[in-house]
């Protein structure tokens, strides 16, 4: 993945077409999985609202993004709140969690992964940062979604491809199908997948 992709994507502000005022989606699929709050990171947060709404839950919020100018903006939004969630800029395939997280989220940057060895160095990284019997909220692009998003070619997913994607040691245990609404008045087909991390035996 290329930051200077996202960076050049984000300067267009709530313009982008993944924006959405509020995610309500992730909140009822994380409500689904019963976690008290703990350490969440969501991936691929950019500006997304989702990071003060944990906030203001109880969680302990980490953002992952590729993009130092999401981060950016996301931070400037959040003013003095900003200091109480932790930032990162790095690329998901390639950086890996130093204690587990109970809540992995991810709307939207799955489906970019589009080579194996990027969906496979995800797949680790998720187990290795996904404490057992944590969750993980996932968002993408439904079979009957876009082809391609922000100028690029990205996957699509059945909530049973996506299990398959993400390999061992992960079941699925809801799933649902949604329509974001773009700030231009598109419409995408995404499905939302709520999995968890099987306890070590």
């Amino acid at each position: 993945m290329d930051p200077e992709h996202w960076n050049t994507a984000y300067s267009a502000g709530d313009n982008v077409s993944w924006f959405e005022a509020a995610p309500e989606a992730s909140l009822r699929m994380i409500g689904r999985a019963g976690l008290s709050p703990g350490r969440a990171i969501d991936v691929g947060g950019g500006a997304s609202a989702l990071a003060r709404c944990l906030r203001g839950m109880g969680w302990d919020v980490t953002v992952l993004d590729i993009s130092s100018a999401a981060l950016e903006l996301a931070q400037e939004r959040l003013g003095a709140a900003a200091s109480q969630i932790a930032w990162v800029a790095e690329d998901i395939t390639r950086w890996r969690a130093s204690v587990p997280f109970d809540l992995w989220h991810d709307r939207a940057v799955f489906h970019f992964l589009t080579t194996p060895e990027d969906r496979l160095a995800y797949a680790n990284g998720l187990r290795a940062g996904l404490r057992p019997g944590g969750a993980a909220v996932i968002a993408t692009f439904a079979e009957d979604g876009p082809e391609r998003c922000s100028g690029l070619p990205v996957m699509r997913y059945a909530p049973e491809d996506l299990l398959a994607a993400l390999g061992a040691g992960l079941r699925l245990e809801a799933s649902e199908r949604f329509v974001h609404v773009t700030p231009g008045g598109g419409k995408q087909r995404f499905q939302i997948s709520l999995l968890r991390r099987d306890h070590e035996k």
